[in-house]
């Protein structure tokens, strides 16, 4: 992130001004800001710099008398030098909160989204101040008067006296300030409570995610990166497959175990990538195709394991079976789903262009890992086999109506292409 500039604006776009928060014992407004604390590996106005970029915020301002501010921040001495800068320019909305304000996304991106009449502002009490670009003159004027309102009880005031009671900004739970060392510990949790997905299942949900997310506060302040997990989580997965050549449930349990880490792991990546806004499009590829590789080769290996017991050729047909049912459903979501979207966002999310559709859910929820607990309890009694048969009959079902869904949807664009 570039310093912002004072004399550069985009129109429109959302503004963010850090206040002092001169009662916090954490020295996070101080000069030189080298102390600012860090949750999850990142200091906390430069986390909310990067949600904030997010959400399409352009300029960031920090407020200080002595014109010191942390990187990616341009200072600024007083509110009348905030409204020389924003002069030239047809400003967005403002939005003023305290330093030490745990960066959310929901806080952030509600109020540049508030229409608010000029004549009004909006607030969560004592930890987010929101004003339409059209009142900012007489705002910043109010709030530059008499020396200055250098903290957001003082802004509150002067806004309350000049504009009234403050519409009331409705988000899910208020922004946590982050005002203590002991402050630190509940942060990082409720950072990473967010982390978890509503499509998660229900043991990816209470087993896997729980110490997913142990690991990735663990591994936020290192240098390890998400594209790093990514590939040694499919190295573990790799590594368990050929434990399922053997028909002896000691070592097809040991590959099934290998094969939940391989799970657990793969969700680290993701997470990590999230908390340290590090997510692109090559690690959303290389973490999709991982994953298809590593079930693949497990297939494979259950198949050969089996025909090798039995001195049969026919299981060999059942991984097959799996096998392409695998590799062509991978293929189909990819080409359809995957490839046209940009760098913007989670690069899967669903296995339709049309994930609210019935059929869609359905097919979104099959595809979730908690499959691999069967596994387990089949490997503990050496019976992984059985699973194969399962996946040999799922895997061309569930690619079938992948191509279903493909053609309901094409069918349905064509009509609404030609008007009928």
């Amino acid at each position: 992130m570039q310093p912002a500039d004072l004399h550069t604006a985009v129109p429109a776009a959302p503004i963010l001004v850090f206040l002092p928060d001169s009662g916090a014992s954490l020295h996070v407004t101080a000069p030189p800001h080298d102390d600012e604390p860090r949750v999850l590996g990142l200091g906390l106005m430069q986390r909310t710099i990067m949600v904030a970029g997010r959400a399409g915020y352009r300029q960031f301002y920090f407020l200080a008398r002595d014109q010191s501010a942390p990187p990616g921040v341009a200072p600024i001495a007083s509110w009348g030098a905030l409204a020389t800068a924003l002069a030239p320019h047809q400003p967005g909305p403002l939005i003023i909160t305290r330093a030490t304000v745990l960066a959310e996304s929901e806080w952030l991106e509600r109020p540049s989204e508030m229409q608010i009449d000029p004549a009004t502002w909006a607030a969560v009490p004592r930890r987010v101040v929101t004003l339409a670009g059209a009142a900012l003159p007489h705002a910043l004027a109010a709030l530059d008067a008499d020396g200055g309102a250098y903290s957001l009880a003082a802004v509150e005031d002067r806004l309350t006296r000049r504009f009234g009671t403050p519409a009331k900004i409705s988000v899910s739970s208020a922004p946590m300030v982050v005002a203590s060392s002991a402050d630190v510990d509940v942060a990082e949790r409720r950072l990473l409570r967010g982390l978890v997905k509503d499509t998660d299942g229900f043991m990816a949900r209470h087993i896997e995610r729980p110490i997913s997310l142990q690991i990735v506060r663990h591994l936020a302040p290192t240098a390890i990166t998400p594209n790093q997990i990514t590939l040694f989580s499919v190295i573990i997965g790799l590594l368990g497959a050929p434990f399922f050549l053997s028909t002896l449930w000691p070592w097809q349990t040991v590959g099934a175990l290998l094969f939940l880490v391989h799970s657990i792991l793969d969700g680290c990546d993701g997470e990590l990538a999230r908390l340290r806004f590090q997510q692109t499009r090559f690690g959303g590829v290389i973490d999709y195709w991982g994953d298809n590789v590593v079930h693949i080769a497990t297939f494979a290996c259950m198949a050969v394991g089996w025909s090798m017991s039995i001195g049969e050729a026919w299981p060999l047909l059942l991984g097959a079976a799996a096998a392409l049912g695998s590799l062509g459903s991978a293929c189909l979501v990819y080409w359809r789903v995957m490839r046209p979207k940009d760098d913007t966002g989670p690069l899967f999310t669903s296995v339709s262009t049309a994930p609210d559709r019935r059929l869609a859910r359905l097919l979104d929820a099959a595809s979730r890992r908690d499959f691999i607990y069967l596994v387990l309890i089949l490997a503990l009694f050496g019976k992984s086999n059985w699973f194969l048969v399962l996946a040999s009959v799922g895997a061309p079902i569930f690619f079938f109506l992948l191509v279903f869904i493909a053609a309901r949807e094409r069918f349905a664009k064509r009509q609404a292409a030609y008007g009928t």
